[in-house]
C-alpha cells in the first residue's frame, strides 16, 4: 500500500452544508490516507448551524471549519489536489478554475438540505439524510484500491459512484 496522503477537495456553491460535511467525514474516515478540504463557488461565509449540529451529534471533529472560496485552491501555493468532487448540481455546472496538478474529478450530487423549509425536526431530518448519504459515498470511495488501478479506470469508477441513487 502506498504511503501517499491524497488531497481531496469537495465543492459546492455555498460551502455551508454538503461540502463541509464531506470535508469533515473524509478527514475522519480517511485519516492517514486522505486530507480533505471544502470550498464554494460563491461561499456564504458561514457554516449552516444545522451542519454543525448534525456533525456534532455524530461525534465528528469539527476542528476549525470555515466557509471559503474555491479560489483559495487554485492559487500557486495551494495544496495540489488529487481528487475534486462537486457535491451540488449548481457547482457542477459552473466554470471551475484551472486546477493545478490535473486532479481526478467527478460529480457526486446530493440534495441541498439547506433549502428545506419547516420546523427544526424537518430540517434536522434533511441534514441527517444528507450526512448519511455523503458518509456512505465516502465509504465506497475509501474501499477502492486507488493505488492499484489506472487513472482512467479510477475516473470511471468515481463517476459511477456519483451516479448511484442513495436510499
Amino acid at each position: 500500500m502506498s504511503d501517499k496522503i491524497y488531497n481531496v477537495l469537495f465543492i459546492c456553491t455555498g460551502n455551508s452544508a454538503r461540502s463541509i460535511m464531506a470535508e469533515v467525514i473524509m478527514n475522519q474516515l480517511g485519516r492517514e490516507r486522505f486530507h480533505a478540504y471544502s470550498a464554494g463557488s460563491h461561499p456564504r461565509g458561514e457554516i449552516h448551524p444545522m451542519t454543525r449540529e448534525i456533525l456534532s451529534e455524530q461525534r465528528y471533529n469539527l476542528g476549525e471549519l470555515r466557509s471559503k472560496s474555491w479560489d483559495e485552491f487554485a492559487q500557486p501555493d495551494a495544496p495540489l489536489m488529487d481528487f475534486i468532487f462537486t457535491v451540488c448540481d449548481n457547482a457542477a455546472g459552473e466554470a471551475c478554475p484551472a486546477w493545478p496538478g490535473q486532479p481526478i474529478t467527478a460529480h457526486w450530487g446530493f440534495a441541498d438540505p439547506a433549502t428545506v423549509q419547516g420546523n427544526h425536526d424537518k430540517q434536522h431530518k434533511a441534514f441527517m439524510t444528507a450526512q448519511m448519504q455523503i458518509a456512505n459515498r465516502i465509504r465506497l470511495f475509501l474501499s477502492l484500491p486507488i493505488d492499484k488501478i489506472d487513472r482512467m479506470s479510477l475516473q470511471a469508477k468515481l463517476r459511477t459512484l456519483g451516479q448511484q441513487q442513495e436510499t
